[in-house]
């Protein structure tokens, strides 16, 4: 395993209960960095503070990043806790379910987007300017190679996805000229609790695109969110980067 550099560094972690939200928490934490980590779900966090209980390091909060009060009152908490917020993973979101364009419930279309997209922008415009004021930041967005090539029958997962991407270039040329590094990963599918509530063909079809023949394994999306939430990564912004097993190769 890699190094990291957390010392020092807080970070926040959206959809953190579970997956590869958690599994990039809890690699900052084996390096040094204090997390505060975000989720809906009352019993994954329950969990989570079963498992650190008063660790000092560890802040885990029930925020739901569709409400925007709610994202304000985790930011408010976390500046309390530990006084700044270097690095922002946003991670939540939702699949919905998988059906076409034409036959997609709308309600469910207008939730994937609330919380995949809307979600993001307000996360990232309730940080954000914690990051200006401090003069650092590495905000790190889950894309996916759905938000590439578009999935069939996830056409508001593809599409808030690629949305996603669209956030990360803007933001990523509006916080150049501070040292706020924002980028974002596009993974394959991995073996995680939301990818695997979709149907079983749909998952077929998905797995038979990627060369490398299987999933995403968490370890290896943690490894490349780490490195792009480090000092490190120092020059790079705005920029996409694969995690897709060789499906998409720009």
């Amino acid at each position: 395993m890699n190094s990291y550099d957390f010392e020092n560094r807080v970070a926040i972690v959206t959809g953190g209960g579970q997956g590869i939200g958690l599994t990039v928490a809890e690699r900052m934490l084996q390096h040094g960095g204090s997390v505060s980590i975000w989720d809906r779900d009352a019993r994954l966090l329950n969990e989570l503070a079963g498992k650190y209980g008063r660790d000092g390091n560890v802040l885990p909060l029930n925020v739901d990043i569709g409400d925007m009060a709610s994202v304000d009152r985790g930011t408010s908490a976390v500046m309390q806790r530990f006084g700044k917020i270097d690095i922002l993973v946003n991670n939540a979101a939702i699949v919905g379910p998988n059906a076409p364009t034409w036959e997609y419930p709308p309600q469910a279309f207008m939730d994937v987007v609330h919380i995949g997209l809307v979600g993001t922008f307000f996360v990232c415009r309730a940080v954000v300017p914690h990051m200006i004021a401090a003069g650092y930041g590495r905000i790190v967005n889950l894309s996916s190679v759905a938000g590439k090539e578009g999935n069939p029958n996830a056409p508001a997962y593809s599409s808030t996805k690629a949305a996603v991407l669209a956030l990360t270039k803007s933001l990523g040329k509006e916080l150049a000229k501070y040292d706020v590094a924002v980028n974002a990963v596009t993974p394959a599918v991995a073996r995680t609790t939301m990818a695997m509530s979709q149907a079983p063909d749909f998952l077929r079809m998905i797995l038979s695109k990627i060369p490398r023949g299987r999933m995403l394994e968490l370890t290896e999306a943690a490894s490349m969110i780490c490195w792009l939430a480090t000092s490190e990564n120092s020059f790079t912004t705005g920029a996409v980067f694969d995690l897709s097993g060789g499906r998409a190769t720009y």
